[in-house]
């Protein structure tokens, strides 16, 4: 916090500059504000489709057939490996020009579509890695399930209930805190997300996948302003935090817990 109101260069001496890194952010440098609306669209894109993606899996995997054990594994390994540089590299490969992904399009007689050097298209590349990393949400959502009393599924079931009414009534809401805690983690990681942009397009094309944390990445260690930089943390910090403490306030009425008595 101290070198965030400081020009401050490694090596160097701090010097104390007040807000100026600050208001210099929000009114001089439209790099920042770039980042900042490229990764509140980033983690608005992924961080929903993540958790619908990896609840309709959970769901799928939780029934009793044979070798679902091997198949939750399968579904989980791209969480292993998802977010390393080998990864980023290889979705590199596959939706470059002549990639896998244009060359499977041409087989239906497509056009090759430039997917890494259009806007249009780059941030949805990214995207669609941090969606594909869905397994440790869906290993969450699976042990949510399985807690759920089939109790309540049997008495619902005599009741005529359909199996979208029990989903909506009783595994909805019986699993919310594991969502509500689910989704907390993920917007986190989200708003923090460098390494698959840096890695696939390095925040391009026209800065249209510069993430924050490359913003953050770049002022201190490429520029060495050490000061500057610190004040985009707290920046991200405090986004974190006003997101973070407005979901706690608003999940009084939407998280149920059983020792509530309210449900």
């Amino acid at each position: 916090m101290y070198y965030s109101f400081t020009d401050y260069r490694i090596g160097g001496t701090p010097v104390w500059v007040g807000l100026q890194n600050y208001i210099r952010l929000f009114t001089e440098d439209s790099e920042f504000t770039k980042a900042l609306a490229v990764t509140l669209r980033y983690t608005v894109t992924t961080v929903p489709l993540k958790l619908a993606l990896a609840l309709a899996i959970a769901m799928f995997l939780n029934r009793n057939i044979k070798g679902i054990n091997l198949i939750r594994t399968v579904y989980y390994i791209p969480s292993l490996f998802g977010g390393s540089v080998a990864i980023s590299l290889l979705w590199r490969v596959m939706f470059q020009d002549n990639g896998v992904i244009n060359a499977f399009l041409g087989v239906f007689g497509m056009d090759p579509i430039s997917w890494l050097g259009d806007k249009r298209y780059a941030l949805n590349v990214i995207c669609l890695l941090e969606i594909w990393q869905f397994g440790s949400s869906m290993v969450m959502f699976l042990a949510a399930l399985k807690q759920v009393p089939s109790s309540l599924y049997e008495a619902a079931s005599i009741d005529g209930a359909g199996k979208f009414t029990k989903f909506r009534k009783i595994t909805f809401p019986q699993i919310t805190p594991i969502i509500f805690f689910t989704l907390i983690m993920q917007l986190i990681t989200a708003l923090q997300a460098y390494t698959s942009a840096q890695v696939i397009t390095n925040g391009g094309p026209l800065k249209s996948t510069y993430l924050l944390g490359m913003k953050l990445y770049a002022e201190g260690f490429s520029y060495f302003r050490m000061g500057y930089a610190s004040a985009i943390s707290w920046i991200m910090f405090l986004i974190i935090l006003i997101i973070t403490l407005f979901l706690f306030a608003t999940s009084k009425k939407l998280v149920h817990y059983e020792d509530e008595g309210d449900f």
